[in-house]
């Protein structure tokens, strides 16, 4: 099951990806008035605890119940609140116009299944809602800094111009860049960026 592989793969104390924000989310919560916001696949909570540090009432969502428990530790020694929700993003109910922003910082999805959740998520967001993206591209697969190895899991401009297509005013942009959040993503990488508004 895909929970046992990340259920192993946060088992240790150390954070995988490090406990500070990936760098990208932090410059545009910055601009962004706090409200509510939306983490799927967040992972041991590094973002979604940053983001409830900053004001926001913050919900991370994983798969992985090892990584949820990690995520409020960590919530917990920075004296922050956030929400958790344990389950697969294909399954479990997000409520319509509910978030003011969902951020989606390495959320890689199989091909089965990335445009019905990208799509369930920009349903999520409020009238106005910001939705924030930073993932990998397949140029990706030339760098050992993290990702998926999976070809078809890895996101280029036309995927996501369809997958949130009824978003507005969508940003979309590759960049070379240098990673450094934790073992897991560290060294030279190629990512894309997007933002996008209800």
């Amino acid at each position: 099951m895909k929970s046992d592989f990340w259920n192993e793969m946060y088992k240790d104390e150390s954070y995988r990806y490090g406990e500070s924000p990936n760098e990208f989310l932090e410059e545009q919560l910055a601009v962004l008035k706090p409200g509510k916001i939306l983490l799927p696949a967040d992972g041991e909570g590094r973002n979604a605890v940053f983001a409830a540090s900053e004001g926001w009432q913050a919900t991370a969502v994983d798969f992985s119940e090892r990584a949820l428990q990690k995520a409020t530790e960590l919530a917990n020694r920075k004296n922050v609140e956030i929400d958790t929700i344990h389950g697969d993003l294909t399954e479990i109910q997000i409520p319509e116009e509910e978030y003011d922003a969902i951020a989606l910082i390495y959320a890689h999805f199989p091909p089965s299944v990335r445009a019905e959740i990208h799509r369930k998520l920009s349903r999520a967001l409020k009238p106005g809602g910001k939705l924030i993206l930073e993932a990998f591209t397949p140029d990706q697969l030339r760098f050992t800094s993290g990702g998926p190895k999976d070809p078809s899991m890895l996101y280029t401009r036309e995927m996501l111009e369809e997958d949130f297509g009824e978003l507005e005013g969508i940003n979309i942009y590759e960049e070379a860049t240098e990673l450094n959040e934790g073992p897991g993503h560290s060294g030279e990488a190629r990512v894309i960026r997007l933002l996008g508004s209800k």
